[in-house]
C-alpha cells in the first residue's frame, strides 16, 4: 500500500490534471470506438492503478501525467488482451507509423503489436519507449514529455523519430 506522502501528492495532482487526463482518454478511446470503456472510466481506472502504486512520487504535473498516460496504456493492453482471448480466429491488423504519430486502427491485435514491440524497445532503449508511451498514449507536448524525463525538447524530437523507426522496423518485421 502506498505511503501517506504518495496518497497527499496523488490527491494534489489529481484534481489539478483531471482535465488534462479526460483528454487524453478521449484521445484514446477515439482510436477505438469499439471499446466498452468510457472517458471517465478510464481516467477512474488509472487513478486506481496510480493509487495503489507503493512509495510513488510524482516530481510535477508533467512527470504525473506521464505516468497516468502509462497506467492508461496498461489498462487499455489489458482489455484489448481479454478482447483477444475471447476473440477466435482474424490475423493481426497493420499498425502503422505518420508524421503525427503512430496511428493504431480499432482493433485489440493492433494495440497489442505495439505493446508487444514496445516493450521489447523498453528492453534496449528505455528513453526511447518512455517518449512514445508520453507523446502517443499521454498525448504530451515535446516539451513536457522533455520535463518528464529531464532531458531537452531537442533530444525528445531525436528520440521520437528514432522511436517511430525502430517500432515501425518491429511491427513491419
Amino acid at each position: 500500500m502506498p505511503d501517506d506522502r504518495g496518497h497527499d501528492e496523488l490527491d494534489r495532482l489529481m484534481p489539478a490534471a483531471y482535465d488534462e487526463l479526460r483528454r487524453i482518454a478521449r484521445r484514446e478511446l477515439r482510436r477505438r470506438p469499439d471499446d466498452t470503456l468510457r472517458t471517465t472510466a478510464l481516467v477512474h481506472e488509472a487513478y486506481l492503478k496510480l493509487a495503489d502504486a507503493d512509495g510513488a512520487v510524482w516530481r510535477d504535473r508533467p512527470h504525473f501525467l506521464a505516468i497516468a498516460s502509462v497506467a492508461m496504456r496498461r489498462i487499455l493492453v489489458d482489455q484489448a488482451r481479454e478482447r483477444c482471448a475471447v476473440k477466435r480466429g482474424g490475423g493481426r491488423r497493420a499498425v502503422t507509423l505518420d508524421d503525427d504519430g503512430i496511428a493504431v486502427d480499432e482493433q485489440a491485435e493492433s494495440l497489442l503489436a505495439l505493446d508487444e514491440a514496445l516493450t521489447r524497445l523498453a528492453a534496449t532503449e528505455p528513453r526511447l519507449a518512455h517518449v512514445v508511451e508520453c507523446r502517443f498514449f499521454g498525448g504530451l507536448s515535446e516539451e513536457e514529455t522533455a520535463a518528464s524525463l529531464g532531458v531537452t525538447a531537442r533530444t525528445v524530437r531525436r528520440d521520437w523519430v528514432k522511436a517511430r523507426g525502430l517500432l515501425h522496423r518491429a511491427l513491419r518485421g
